[in-house]
Parts: structure tokens; C-alpha cells; sequence
């Protein structure tokens, strides 16, 4: 087979696929048009001088001179229908139609295919110019920061992201009123977390992706200053994980490829996705139909070296993209571009460039350049692109800046920190030496769950703190909470083996919250306030989606409970730990007035007990429930016998009531005389702790309505009732002990929080926890 291919374009992304499939067996001559300085080097090629736009006489020539493959490098002929010219007279295109195309043409038709086919992405709604009213409404209104993006093709400039109200009412002005960038815009959610691209090679039927690249587009050191095209990019990204890139495959990738044939515009071509990596996942920023630049020049150096892309360009546009090897080898290539004085701004062209022999693994693409009779020159705003392939990523942006150094033209400017996010992390060091990763332990992995769950963390902020995570501990500034005579209080707990049952169900948000809840509710029955929060994760391997998802409900637990999460650990221990399982402890302090400590010492004869509601199970007693679980009948994924809309499972996850804000304001004001948190050992274990030696109480089990799960618990492990009175919370949660003649009040200013209050017994004169009407529950 001898193959002759037209590719269109004049940037780096054209000069790297010219480098590449030049080195194919199976070409015959390659054709770019126009190509600049770069490409008219390369063996097999030829620079062709046709207008891209022009696509009757783009046609003529490549029936000419027989072309068997068309090879679009840019975007904006693919969404204005070439791939229909050249289909109509038998020449296959790389690249999809005009209605696949539409994927990156109007990024409305993007987000409303990907909630079609359930595909992750930001919450979204689309405006027509008409609509501008509404677009403010909704500004106002959603709940959330946005990003406003124009919904056409906008040269990379139709992305806006407004810090306030007013810059978000203005831009919707530009897109929607002057029409700066059309006149549909698509209002997202304001998206958090690492960026990454996934360029895939799809036939239509399957896909096949190379390893995520992470490029940067400001255009000064530190990600500051103006977007640009792109200055530099690195691959793969070590924060894009084999978990994370399989999370990619299946539930965005396979749904993408399906989704369009299903629809009936097939895709063929390369299909570039824009991920952000936030704290619940991968999820679609934008798609893209075809090679990215700079990405293109660096992931073609990762493939191997006899890896025919030729072969894979004309596998997908035949459909059989799964007869061809697609293999990329071990290590790390990275890109660095070399710009004129001035991008992405006003700048010069026509400098005259000098260039230097550089190291084998070392290619300098060209971008904005062409060929004179003499000379290579200047013609455009990225110059250049230095790229390099090393076994290590450090060894590799060495490498990649030999090449820059080996260039020079007047008004050179480049950045100088590529790859700096993934050299924070380590690059990899050549041989065959011993490393924590080695061992069993990923400190990537551990670097993107910080980067993951520090939105949730940010959320719990406070005064005092400034909730910004990232270490194994943090600060307080207890001055900044306006206490008078403050003592501290401090308390640690974990779930127990409720953990079983999350890791059994894949439910871990909710331990999370349960995590907070066991610890907070102790220092509320000192009557202490929650300050701050820290976390201890351990794990045999670290899973990053199931370790943010816990993260995440710690934060949501200290959200309900005021305090701020302002450290925590993550250790990975091979070997400690079976596969999936995971171990939490949490660790509280919180301050109470030193005249409001409880319990008080005037607890007596005759003060009541308040009992507040429990949401459910709670975390106590799971060995038990777990065992009675296995001999019921029923599994985790049964439906609930108590509520039919949910599984056992989530039903027994329901996590622990957080009292604080219901609770807090009335232990304040004095009006009561002690607490009880009624976690493992029931009433009977933990009433006593908060009275004085020689006084008990009665709990009258009438007073309330002994809940679903607690029956469900009884019926199917036979358990008697004095054993549940001395195992579980039994549908209370908190018990409050106050004054007679407080009651009242007490009660009044409890009826205004969540959980349901009752009058459940009194302090008696005799020790111990009388249990009276346990019959009842039977």
C-alpha cells in the first residue's frame, strides 16, 4: 500500500504530524497546505500554497494528484463541512463531518449532548441573544460562580471568567448584546480542581486515548498574564492516574464515541477532551474535533517508534481502528514554545532565525515561521516548539530547554517553568532504585487528593481560620472568636465498623459526616463550641475518588457544625490494611466560656430529661447490626424493608445527627445542667457519666416511637429490649438534663431545630439507668 495524504494547516501541531508520518513505510508523498518553514524539510513532503477555505479547488488538487487521505490540522474547516467536499468524491478525511463536528463548533450542542448521555460536566444552562434578561436572572440566582462561554468558534477568546457580579452582567453584554463573540452563550458552573487533556484516535466504534497531557496558557511564569495559545505543555500528567484515566475511559470516552453514533454523526478523527479533575471527579470541560497544539507535538514523541501513524490515521477513517497498534513507550515528553516580543498581543514578523544542532531526542517543530530564499523567519505569534523525550520528567524539560537554547531570533520570549506543577510532585529518577511508589505508597496519588478536596475544605472557613489544607495540621487564632474566660475542650473518635459497610455498599460521603458528627457531639455536652477539625485516613493503597468522597463529608460535617477542617493525614500502609478497606479517626477541639462548662454541679432529684431525636443508627453497634444483617435475609442492595425508595444498605449509612446548632444556643444561656451523647452502651452506659455519684434517673420508653431500624434490628437478631437499651441510641440521640423550671423554655427553643424533643424521664434518687416500659418496643 502506498499512501498519499493532503494535510491542511500551517502551525506546530502540522509540523509534528508532517515529522511523524514521514517516517511511515507506507507513504508515498505528503502534501501540507500550507505548511510553513518546517515541514518543507521534512523527507516525502511538500508545501502546498492553497487557501484552507477554499475547499472546491483543495478538492481538485488532491483528485490531481491522487490523494488517498485527507488529514485537516485546524478546527475551522471541519465545522464549516470539508470532510462533505472530500467525501462526495471518495476520499477519505481524518477528521469528523460537519454534524460530528458540531462537538467543538457550539459548545451548546456539547453540554446539552453530554446531559443527554449522563456524561460528567459542569451544571449548565444555554441563552439566546434574546435571553439576556433571563441570563442575569440567572446569574443572580444560581447559587454558584460561573464561567460564561460563547457558544460558537471564538479563536480561544470566548471564554470568560468573572470574579464579580458586575464583570459577569458585562460579559453577557459582549456575547449576547454587541455580539462580540456571537450571540449564544452557554452559562456553566465555575468548575475547580487540575486541568488535563485526553486526545483520543476514534473509527466511530471504539476509542483509543494517549496519555493525559497538561499544558499552560498563561503566558508568564507562574501561570500569570494573558491566555494564550498554549506556551508549553508535559506528558503524561502524573496527576491523571491509571484510576482516573479508566474513571475517563468509562464515563466519559465509551459514552462520548457511543453517544454520537447512536445519534448518527459517527466521530472519526481525534477527539480532544478538556477534563477538569475536581473533587467528585473527572468532568467535561469542552471538546475539541481534532490534534491540540502544543499537545500534538509532545504525545507524538511518547508513541513508539514503530508505531505507524500513518497506519492509525487511515484505520480510523476506514473503521478499523482496532487492527492497528497504538503503543506509547515509558517516560515523559515535553514541549516548550518560543514566541515573538509581544504575543499574544501586537508583534513583529520577518526575524530572521538561527538554529542549532540539538541531542537526538531533542525535535524543534516549527509554528510561526516560513522559508525564504535564505532564511527561516518569523510569521508568527508561537515561533516555535521545542520538544524533547527522556525516561525522567525533569531529564526531559532539560532536554526540551537544550532546545530552546538552540534557537534564536530576535524577540524570543518563552516561559521558563514548564512541567513546574508535576516537578513539585518529582519527575521519576532513572534506574532500577527503590522508591516509596515501589513500595506500595503513591505520593501522587496523595498530592491530587489535596488538590481534589481543598474546595470542600475551603468551605468550612471560619473565624480563626483560614481552612486552606494541604498539611498534616493548622492553625487557630482563638482571639478571633471574641470568648471571654475560654477553656478548651478537646475530643477523638472514629465510626467503628460502620466503615464495613460503606466500603461493602461504596457509599463513603456519609462516614465522612458521621466522622465529625461522633467527635463534635462530645464537646457540645461540655458545652463547648466546635473550633476546628483534623482527619486521619489510612489505607492500604490510596484511592483517590474514594478518599475525597470521604474528605468531602468531613467537610460537610463540619460545615453543619460550624468548625473549621483545617488539617489531616493520609497514610498509606501496604500491608496494614486489606485491599479497599480504609481506617478513619477524627480529632476535635472546641472552647466553652469557663462559667458555662458542663455539666454543672447542681445536677438534683426531680431534673429532667430532654430527649432529641436520632436520625437512625447512628455509629454504634454495627458489629451487632452487621451480624444481624447476615442471618435476616437480606442484603445490602435489598430494598429497605422500612422504605422501599432506597437499598438497606444506604438506609443503614444514614449518618449521625450533628446537634450543635440545635443544642448550642440553649447551652449558652444557661438552661441546662448537663448532656449525654448516646453513642455504644446505650442509655444504660452512658447517662450515668453525667450525674453525680449518688443520683440515677428513670427512661421511660413510652415517650417516643421506637424507629423502623431498631425494630427491623430487634425482629431479626431476637435481641431483648434491655439489650438495646444497652447497645443503641434507640431513636435518641442526645440526652439533656435540666432544671424543672427551665423545661419549658428549653423545649420552646429546641421546637425551632431539627430534631424532634421529649420529655423521656427524670434524675430519681437511686443509681443507675432505670429502664421503664421496654415493653413497648416489642
Amino acid at each position: 500500500m502506498s499512501v498519499r495524504i493532503l494535510l491542511l494547516g500551517n502551525g506546530g501541531r502540522e509540523h509534528a504530524l508532517a515529522w511523524k508520518l514521514s517516517q511511515s513505510e507506507l507513504l508515498d508523498h505528503l502534501y501540507v497546505c500550507p505548511g510553513n518553514g518546517g515541514t518543507a524539510q521534512e523527507l516525502k513532503t511538500t508545501n502546498v500554497d492553497l487557501a484552507l477555505s477554499d475547499f472546491p479547488r483543495l478538492v481538485e488538487f488532491a483528485v490531481k494528484n491522487e490523494i488517498n487521505l485527507v488529514v485537516p490540522g485546524p478546527e475551522q474547516p471541519l465545522v464549516d463541512g470539508i470532510e462533505t467536499y472530500f467525501r462526495k468524491v471518495g476520499i477519505p478525511v481524518f477528521g469528523p463531518s460537519v454534524l460530528a463536528a458540531r462537538m467543538e463548533g457550539s459548545k451548546a450542542f456539547s453540554k446539552e449532548f453530554m446531559e443527554r448521555h449522563s456524561i460528567p460536566t459542569a451544571k449548565f444552562r444555554v441563552f439566546k441573544s434574546y435571553q439576556f434578561d433571563e441570563a442575569v436572572h440567572y446569574v443572580k440566582t444560581c447559587g454558584h460562580h460561573v464561567v460564561l462561554k460563547a457558544s460558537g468558534l471564538a479563536g480561544g477568546k470566548g471564554v470568560l471568567i468573572p470574579s464579580t457580579m458586575e464583570e459577569a452582567i458585562t460579559g453577557l453584554k459582549d456575547i449576547m448584546v454587541t455580539h462580540m463573540f456571537g450571540n449564544e452563550v452557554v452559562v456553566e458552573e465555575l468548575l475547580t480542581g487540575p486541568e488535563i487533556s485526553v486526545l483520543a484516535f476514534s473509527d466511530g466504534y471504539s476509542i483509543t486515548p494517549l496519555p493525559a497531557a497538561q499544558d499552560h496558557k498563561r503566558i508568564g511564569d507562574g501561570d500569570v498574564g494573558l491566555n494564550t495559545g498554549g506556551m508549553g505543555v508535559y506528558a503524561p500528567a502524573p496527576i491523571a492516574t491509571p484510576g482516573i484515566m479508566d474513571q475517563i475511559m468509562r464515563e466519559t470516552l465509551k459514552p462520548t464515541i457511543d453517544g454520537m453514533r447512536k445519534e448518527g454523526f459517527p466521530f472519526t478523527g481525534i477527539l480532544f477532551t478538556g477534563f477538569m479533575l475536581t473533587p467528585s471527579g473527572p468532568k467535561v470541560l469542552e471538546y475539541n474535533v481534532r490534534f491540540g497544539d502544543p499537545e500534538t507535538e509532545a504525545l507524538l514523541l511518547l508513541l513508539e517508534e514503530d508505531v505507524d501513524l500513518v497506519s492509525i490515521l487511515m484505520a480510523c477513517a476506514e473503521h478499523h481502528l482496532d487492527s492497528v497498534k497504538v503503543t506509547t513507550r515509558e517516560g515523559y515528553a515535553v514541549s516548550v514554545v518560543m514566541a515573538s516580543q509581544g504575543y499574544p498581543g501586537d508583534y513583529t514578523k520577518g526575524r530572521r532565525i538561527e538554529f542549532k544542532e540539538v541531542p537526538s531526542d531533542v525535535v524543534v517543530f516549527h509554528a510561526g515561521t516560513t522559508q525564504t530564499a535564505n532564511n527561516i523567519v518569523t510569521s508568527g505569534g508561537r515561533v516555535l516548539v521545542a520538544t524533547a523525550y527522556a525516561p525522567t520528567l525533569e531529564e526531559a524539560v532539560k532536554a526540551a530547554y537544550v532546545g530552546v537554547d538552540s534557537v534564536s531570533f530576535e524577540g524570543k520570549i518563552y516561559r521558563r517553568d514548564i512541567a513546574h506543577r508535576a516537578l513539585k510532585i518529582g519527575g521519576g529518577v532513572k534506574g532500577p532504585k527503590l522508591t516509596y511508589a515501589g513500595a506500595g505508597v503513591s505520593v501522587d496519588a496523595g498530592n491530587e487528593l489535596v488538590e481534589l478536596i481543598k474546595p470542600y475544605v475551603r468551605a468550612t472557613r471560619r473565624p480563626g481560620a483560614d481552612a486552606e489544607i494541604g498539611g498534616f495540621g493548622g492553625a487557630f487564632d482563638l482571639k478571633a472568636t471574641g470568648y471571654t474566660d475560654p477553656i478548651l475542650v478537646s475530643g477523638t473518635d472514629g465510626v467503628g465498623t460502620k466503615l464495613r459497610v460503606a466500603v461493602d455498599v461504596g457509599i463513603h460521603d456519609l462516614v465522612g459526616i458521621d466522622l465529625v458528627a461522633m467527635s463534635v457531639n462530645d464537646l457540645l455536652v461540655q458545652g463547648a463550641e466546635p473550633l476546628y477539625f483534623l482527619d486521619y485516613y489510612g489505607c492500604s493503597k490510596l484511592d483517590v475518588k474514594v478518599a475525597s468522597q470521604v474528605v468531602k463529608g468531613i467537610a460537610d460535617g463540619c460545615r453543619e457544625a460550624g468548625c473549621a477542617l483545617i488539617g489531616g493525614e493520609t497514610a498509606e500502609m501496604p500491608g496494614m490494611y486489606m485491599d479497599g478497606d480504609y481506617d478513619l479517626a477524627g480529632f476535635s477541639v472546641g472552647v466553652v466560656e469557663r462559667n458555662l462548662i458542663l455539666p454543672t454541679n447542681n445536677i438534683t432529684v426531680g431534673d429532667v430529661l430532654l430527649g432529641l431525636a436520632s436520625s437512625g443508627l447512628h455509629s454504634n453497634g454495627f458489629s451487632l447490626i452487621r451480624k444481624v444483617v447476615s442471618v435476616s435475609g437480606y442484603n445490602y442492595a435489598s430494598p429497605c424493608p422500612w422504605d422501599q425508595n432506597t437499598t438497606l444498605g444506604h438506609a443503614l449509612l444514614k449518618p449521625t445527627r450533628i446537634y450543635i446548632s440545635q443544642v448550642l444556643p440553649v447551652a449558652k444561656a444557661g438552661l441546662l445542667k448537663g448532656m449525654s451523647h448516646i453513642t455504644g452502651g446505650g442509655f444504660i452506659e452512658n447517662i450515668p457519666r453525667v450525674l453525680p455519684k449518688n443520683v440515677g434517673c428513670y427512661v421511660d420508653a413510652s415517650t417516643w416511637v421506637l424507629p423502623p431500624p431498631f425494630k427491623f434490628v430487634m425482629k431479626y437478631g431476637g435481641v431483648e429490649p434491655l439489650e438495646m437499651a444497652r447497645t443503641f441510641n434507640n431513636g435518641i440521640g442526645m440526652v439533656l438534663i435540666v432544671a424543672r423550671e427551665n423545661v419549658a423554655a428549653v423545649q420552646r427553643a429546641l421546637s425551632q431545630g431539627p430534631a424532634e424533643v421529649y420529655k423521656i424521664g427524670e434524675v430519681v434518687a437511686h443509681t443507675g439507668v432505670e429502664m421503664r416500659n421496654l415493653h413497648t418496643w416489642s
